[in-house]
């Protein structure tokens, strides 16, 4: 297998965490968080009880770990997308963790089925900028649920210096995009350094189309999809480049 370079976007931990990955796997690996997660702990959570916890992402659970309410939550059964979102869960301390082991619309199915005919609101842990719609969707199989904002993402307003360099002098073959919201800050950043042009031939790896949505619309030249929303299809996608 071949040495990519390759810059990760996503936010500090998370980042230095898939950093360590490829690195193992023989890839050079550059680390530009590009989102910063603010935990919302004084978050309304709503009066309860609830039946269950939902969540779609890592950042959720780790920030409801700041919430006074905790201890509450804690001894509630928690659903979510998949296997990464379900470990964060069991490690904020929740005993009950089940993965939909797929994306929102998995989750959804799973959450319909098992709790079909549960009188108790649901409360879905959410940021603050979202493209799931719990409250629709789980409405539709009549399910109430209650959204509780618990954290949010600001967007980097320009690239590292490290990054604008690498970029510059095309010491980059590609970029891995864990989310949308990180997309359209790259092709923000990559802009404002003057370097969209650069920015926009490096191969894109994303995790969905969702995801691949303001790369597309900025005119990238290659856009890679991962077989299924998950980070180790995202990687077998480099692997594979």
């Amino acid at each position: 297998m071949r040495t990519v370079r390759l810059l990760v976007t996503r936010p500090q931990e998370d980042g230095e965490r898939t950093a360590a990955t490829l690195r193992e796997r023989g890839h050079a690996v550059l680390v530009a968080p590009l989102l910063r997660i603010e935990s919302l702990a004084t978050a309304d959570l709503g009066p309860g009880p609830f039946a269950a916890v939902l969540t779609t992402s890592v950042n959720a659970a780790r920030a409801v770990t700041q919430h006074a309410r905790i201890g509450e939550l804690r001894r509630l059964p928690l659903y979510t997308v998949g296997q990464r979102s379900a470990e964060a869960a069991g490690a904020a301390g929740f005993a009950a963790v089940h993965s939909a082991d797929g994306d929102v619309h998995n989750l959804v199915a799973v959450v319909a089925r098992r709790l079909a005919g549960t009188a108790a609101p649901l409360l879905y842990l959410a940021g603050e900028d979202r493209t799931a719609d719990l409250t629709e969707e789980l409405g539709r199989h009549g399910l109430s649920v209650h959204t509780a904002v618990i954290y949010r993402a600001a967007a980097a307003e320009r690239l590292p210096a490290a990054t604008a360099r690498a970029i510059a002098a095309g010491d980059l073959d590609g970029v891995l995009h864990y989310s949308r919201r990180s997309a359209a800050a790259f092709v923000h950043c990559s802009s404002a350094a003057r370097l969209s042009e650069q920015s926009l031939r490096l191969t894109h790896h994303c995790l969905s189309a969702q995801v691949a949505a303001p790369l597309i619309d900025a005119g990238a030249a290659t856009i890679r999809l991962a077989a299924r929303p998950d980070e180790e299809a995202l990687l077998e996608l480099v692997g594979s480049a």
